[in-house]
């Protein structure tokens, strides 16, 4: 197989292949690797390929058997390997957990062969970092591949593997998604477990799945990565039938809520509302119901619930198993100053935000339980240059400039991670200048099997698969 070739199939074509024996996992292995030299040194996605990769362990079959894997480097975690959580706080460290997710992964074929940039704790939605340096995005690469999971995004979206490990805590799997023309799904709280350490991560905020670039790789990452484990918080409804499966399913009318206005401080970029009423006229044409949506809650409401108390203490402990001190020297300027805010916090404070999460749930629950899908942009605006207000690195900003500009560009992502709804990130359109746009479909707490079958509706009606980044593995070799 050739590296141009190897670039044209998702992970489902790939492992096919391997079921065949038409090709190797070996050769995958060593594909991904050839893929990953060619472009990596460009776009700096993946910080480690790991010197074992040919050898890693997976097993011999599952939905993706032989397909290379990527880990983003927060998060579900493997043992022995470098977690370092884009963090000079962290530098060198090893997790001494294998997580159930790569056990999942391992279980299902996958083999993970190194792991992906991510911002300093995964918290901005700019990949950028003192430690790791800059990521650019494939389409343009003065533009940022997004945060935090932006390197998995680059990576898959420059071709390095067809798909890889992501988490979102805010719209960090939706957000690089969106801007670099994949298929990003958070999943619905409970349905992928974060154990045996980090069940319900991020006061339930947080959930680990992954970027890919098809509606099926999505469909088959859920069978592989749903599921409880002993001491999870609780157990969701579980499905009827294998998501696979739902891809032949009919999907039947829909009441569809549509939001064509901002809700936050950032206006719609023209282009991106229209993506979005185009999508709104296709879902109509499909025999769905339409009806257009206000906000469903207000800015300053989400603004609140910075974990900032909680991560200064969580830093503490860090830095002491470390063996090192909170300084300018081991965190980024716009983190160090949300440490020192969180430090000076009352106790009272993380119990504030319990009751504001808490509060947020039951408004949006109640002001969207008429619809069976919302239809909204990811993000108001396509991908942001490098560097300026969203950047952690970036000394002159402040704790509050900070928290309004991420609340601000969040502004439909993070909300769905207060609710616990599933939502997905769809690469339905492209701005003038070649920018991807990304349209969000979110469903009901508990069914991804509806936003299988409506992202099946629409990838089908509005196929992505032909367009190119400018930086691609194995494009040389398709213009020879």
């Amino acid at each position: 197989m050739k590296l141009s070739e190897y670039v044209e199939y998702d992970a489902t074509g790939l492992a096919s292949l391997v079921s065949a024996g038409e090709v190797t996992a070996l050769e995958l292995a060593r594909l991904a690797r050839e893929a990953h030299d060619k472009v990596n040194p460009r776009i700096n996605a993946v910080i480690e390929f790991y010197e074992d990769a040919e050898t890693v362990a997976g097993a011999n079959g599952g939905l993706f058997h032989g397909v290379p894997f990527l880990r983003k480097d927060i998060g579900a975690s493997e043992a022995g390997r470098l977690q370092e959580n884009g963090s000079r706080l962290f530098k060198g460290c090893r997790s001494d957990t294998d997580s159930y997710f790569f056990r999942r992964a391992r279980e299902a074929g996958l083999r993970t062969l190194g792991r992906t940039t991510t911002p300093e704790l995964g918290s901005t939605v700019m990949t950028e970092s003192i430690l790791n340096g800059i990521t650019g995005n494939p389409w343009n690469l003065d533009r940022s591949a997004g945060g935090s999971s932006g390197g998995a995004a680059a990576a898959v979206a420059a071709g390095i593997t067809p798909i890889a490990h992501g988490s979102d805590g805010g719209g960090s799997t939706r957000i690089p998604a969106s801007w670099c023309g994949l298929v990003g799904l958070n999943p619905s709280r409970g349905r992928v477990s974060g154990g045996p350490n980090r069940q319900d991560a991020g006061s339930g905020l947080s959930r680990d799945f992954v970027l890919c670039r098809t509606v099926r790789d999505m469909a088959a990452a859920l069978d592989v990565f749903s599921g409880p484990h002993p001491g999870d918080p609780f157990i969701i409804v579980q499905p009827n039938r294998s998501y696979v499966e739902e891809l032949s399913q009919p999907t039947g009318g829909l009441r569809v809520g549509v939001s064509r206005t901002s809700w936050g401080v950032i206006d719609l970029e023209p282009e991106v509302l229209h993506a979005v009423e185009s999508t709104a006229t296709l879902l109509e044409e499909m025999g769905h119901r339409v009806m257009d949506i206000e906000p469903i809650y207000e800015p300053a409401e989400y603004s609140k619930f910075d974990s900032a108390a909680t991560t200064a203490i969580w830093l503490e402990e860090a830095a002491r198993a470390m063996g090192r001190t909170i300084s300018s020297d081991t965190l980024e300027p716009v983190m160090l100053k949300r440490y020192r805010y969180g430090r000076d916090l009352p106790l009272s404070h993380t119990r504030d935000v319990q009751e504001g999460l808490r509060r947020m749930r039951f408004r949006v629950g109640e002001a969207i339980n008429a619809f069976d899908i919302l239809l909204t942009p990811t993000m108001p605006i396509v991908a942001v240059p490098h560097g300026g207000i969203y950047s952690a690195t970036n000394p002159e900003v402040s704790v509050e400039e900070y928290v309004e500009a991420d609340t601000a560009i969040c502004q439909y992502t993070g909300v769905f991670n207060v609710t616990g709804q599933p939502s997905v990130s769809l690469p339905l359109a492209q701005s003038a200048t070649g920018l991807p746009i990304g349209i969000q479909i979110v469903g009901r707490f508990g069914d991804e099997a509806t936003l299988v079958r409506v992202a099946r509706d629409l990838e089908e009606a509005r196929p992505w698969r032909h367009r190119r980044p400018r930086v691609q593995a194995g494009e040389h070799e398709r213009h020879q």
